[in-house]
This record gives structure tokens, C-alpha cells and sequence, in this order.
């Protein structure tokens, strides 16, 4: 297998020199290149389309966070692992947005330093442990709030009607589900459709799953119900 191509960009020199002592070769993992400057990131990043570029927050000319959306804008096959001693909020989701697929703590040990650069060169997304759990919490207020109280626009049954809908249930079934009528089934769907502003039972069940309503779907063809 050939090792991953990776360039160093850190303004410290002795830095840079244990990061290539760490990213050896026997991990499948060769430095390629180095950089000083954030300006200097981007320019080698270019020259050599590396795999994964290891970048520190705060460099001189541009900072990492500029030069990480250089590099991603560029080429966004090139993925890059923030590795920086800033953990708060505004860096860490500032280089999110940028385009880091990583984002390690300096003083991070050896292992976990190589396991992140594969995995970023895997596209996936990593987080030392206690930045992880800063992401984890944001993103689950985020949902939170969407989850809130989707479609404010509908009445609490309206709701109930529009969830089961988006599980697959025709209207027969939901008359018997929610013991009502045929005719007050059909009023709640035509009041939903009006609300939502769609055509028909396919729309609501999208906008309905886009919300997060339905969960797991009773259907199982590619036909929507009904």
C-alpha cells in the first residue's frame, strides 16, 4: 500500500521536526512537505496535492483557518487535520466551516495523532476527545431546537396525522390508528396539504421526513403509499 502523503504546516520549527518524527513511514504515512506560513501552506499544498495536510491554527500571514479554506477550495480531495492548542468554540467551528475534517489537540499522544490523519484521509471526520464532545453537544442543541416544534403551523393533531403519514399509513389506516372518521382523516390531510403548500401525499411525506418526522417508514417498495 502506498503511504499517505501528508505536509506539515506549523510556524515552529521544532514542531514541525517531531510531527515528521511521528508521522513516519512505518504508519504508511510519508511527510512530504512543510510549511511555515499559512501562505506558504496553501502554495506547497497546491505543488504537491498532498493527502492530508496537518495545519496549526495560528501562523503568520494568513491563519490556518484561511489557509484551510485555500487549500479545501483549491482541491477538496485534500483533507485537512487541524492540530492546534486552541480548543474554544469560535476556532473550532470556525475550522469546521472552512472545511477541516479534523480537529486534535496539541499534546495529543502519538497514537491517536496517526490514527486521525488516516482517518481523515478515509474521509471521514475525527475530534480529540474533548473537542468531540463540544461538537457532539452543539449539534445535539441544534437538533433540539429544530425538534422543538416542527411545523408550527399545525394544529397538535395535525401533527400526529402528518408523522404517521410520513410512516407509511393510508388514510383507511389512520381512521382506525387515531379512531376518527374517514372524512375528519381526509380534512386533516387536505388541512396539512393546504399548510404546507403541497400538491400531494409524496411532498408532505418528503417535507414531513426532512423534519424529522415518520421515523422508520412502514413501506418498504419505492412507491409511496396511497
Amino acid at each position: 500500500m502506498e503511504p499517505l502523503r501528508v505536509v506539515v504546516a506549523d510556524d515552529h520549527p521544532v514542531y514541525r521536526d517531531g510531527l515528521r518524527l511521528v508521522l513516519c513511514p512505518t504508519d504508511h504515512l510519508e511527510v512530504v512537505g512543510e510549511a511555515a506560513t499559512g501562505l506558504e501552506a496553501v502554495s506547497v499544498a497546491a505543488e504537491l496535492q498532498p493527502d492530508v495536510v496537518v495545519m496549526d491554527l495560528r501562523m503568520p500571514e494568513i491563519n490556518g483557518i484561511e489557509a484551510t479554506r485555500r487549500i479545501v477550495s483549491a482541491n477538496p480531495r485534500v483533507a485537512v487535520l487541524m492540530v492546534t492548542m486552541f480548543d474554544d468554540d469560535e476556532s473550532v467551528f470556525s475550522a469546521i466551516r472552512a472545511g477541516a475534517k479534523g480537529y486534535v489537540l496539541k499534546g495529543a499522544d502519538r497514537s491517536e495523532i496517526v490514527r486521525a490523519v488516516h482517518a481523515v484521509a478515509g474521509g471521514e471526520m475525527i475530534f480529540g476527545p474533548g473537542v468531540a464532545d463540544r461538537v457532539l453537544s452543539y449539534f445535539s442543541a441544534l437538533r433540539g431546537q429544530h425538534s422543538v416544534s416542527p411545523f408550527p403551523q399545525l394544529t397538535e393533531r395535525e401533527r400526529e396525522v402528518l408523522d404517521l403519514i410520513a410512516k407509511g399509513y393510508s388514510n383507511p389506516e389512520l381512521a382506525r390508528r387515531l379512531v376518527l372518521s374517514p372524512k375528519t382523516v381526509r380534512n386533516h390531510v387536505s388541512n396539512i396539504f393546504s399548510k404546507l403548500q403541497v400538491a400531494d401525499r409524496a411532498q408532505a411525506i418528503v417535507r414531513a421526513r426532512e423534519a424529522g418526522l415518520g421515523g422508520k417508514e412502514r413501506f418498504t417498495s419505492n412507491a409511496w403509499p396511497a
